[in-house]
């Protein structure tokens, strides 16, 4: 068996092989409420074989969403839908994990097919929060600079989303600590200018992931596995790199963290990015080679050949797949056959399935 479709141990559970849905999301909810959009996205990269589906970037406070459409978790109400779909994905062989996040000063925009543009309070919008008040755009509306009671305040919304997301039967958690998105705007010297405990080194820069990540863990089971997204760097000199992410990797480790996630940017509007295919897999190899952390690699990784060589030249232990799911929920069948691997298929598509040559 190809390692690609080999099976991978996290704590209680076991992935059916190593590919993963990476968190997309859909911009197309309502006051954070998840609707049979979401059920049917999510529900069909299960059926589609993959081993484990992570929901979109789910807000844990209104405040958090990047759009007013987006995904949250800040409430016992939004649980019920939540439960269909897990329970949905679950029946279909597949894990079913939840992105839990905060905007930051990315928050409050139209979706991308409508601008996305920042929205002020008379487009239905919001006042953004950041650990400093330096805006994305330089023509943006400024963020406010959280106090540390809002830091507090933050800390724990996480942890409370978290143990809501174990009552809605999600079975991991993956924390969103990239993107130019709240975690990481503490992360990294080019957002955050804070004087205080939560900036300046990057002991202090690094503190409010920590913290996250110690309050959602003693909610959240030990035998369940915890994800950190990182982008292991902003691309623009200066800012967070590939050497502050190795420590902070590293870190996290101790904090019984299983698997850094990581993709890169999105913190600097005027970052240049070499993207390519696999044009991130050289991060997920460093920080599991330097912190002898797992890691996923994502970015263009758009093969079953390509997904393959990641793993057997050890440069990663998941694949975190995006627009190829988009394009194709049934990558994974496909894959399969092209690696010679014999998989289960939904029965009711059962002949559809080309034997092996």
């Amino acid at each position: 068996m190809s390692l690609l479709f080999s099976p991978y141990k996290l704590r209680s559970l076991t992935l059916r092989n190593r590919i993963v849905v990476s968190p997309m999301c859909q911009y197309s909810g309502e006051d954070g409420f998840a609707n049979d959009w979401h059920l049917v996205h999510l529900g069909t990269r299960a059926t589609g074989g993959a081993a484990l589906v992570i929901q979109e970037a789910t807000a844990v406070t209104p405040e958090g969403r990047i759009s007013p459409q987006d995904l949250g978790i800040w409430k016992d109400e939004h649980i019920d839908k939540l439960k269909s779909i897990t329970g949905f994905i679950h029946s279909q062989g597949a894990v079913a994990g939840i992105q839990l996040a905060h905007a930051g000063r990315k928050a409050s925009t139209a979706r991308p097919w409508e601008g996305g543009k920042q929205l002020n309070t008379a487009m239905g919008g919001w006042t953004s929060v950041a650990p400093s008040a330096i805006p994305f755009y330089e023509n943006d509306i400024a963020p406010e600079a959280l106090s540390e009671t809002a830091i507090e305040e933050l800390i724990q919304a996480f942890a409370d989303a978290a143990s809501r997301a174990l009552k809605a039967g999600y079975k991991l958690v993956e924390i969103h600590a990239a993107h130019g998105y709240l975690i990481h705007e503490f992360l990294s010297p080019l957002s955050n200018q804070r004087t205080d405990q939560w900036g300046g080194s990057l002991e202090n820069r690094t503190r409010f992931l920590l913290r996250i990540v110690d309050t959602v863990r003693k909610v959240w089971p030990d035998e369940l596995p915890l994800f950190v997204r990182i982008s292991a760097t902003d691309w623009v000199e200066g800012g967070w790199d590939l050497e502050s992410s190795v420590k902070l990797a590293a870190l996290l480790k101790e904090k019984d963290v299983d698997l850094v996630d990581c993709s890169s940017g999105g913190l600097a509007p005027n970052a240049v990015i070499p993207a390519g295919p696999g044009y991130q897999v050289g991060f997920a190899e460093t920080i599991r080679k330097e912190a002898g952390m797992a890691t996923g690699a994502v970015g263009i990784i758009v093969t079953a050949a390509q997904a393959e060589a990641i793993l057997e030249e050890g440069k990663a232990d998941l694949i975190f797949m995006a627009r190829e799911l988009l394009r194709n929920p049934y990558f994974p069948l496909d894959a399969a056959q092209q690696l010679g691997d014999e998989i289960e298929w939904p029965a009711q598509y059962a002949r559809a399935r080309r034997p092996l040559k």
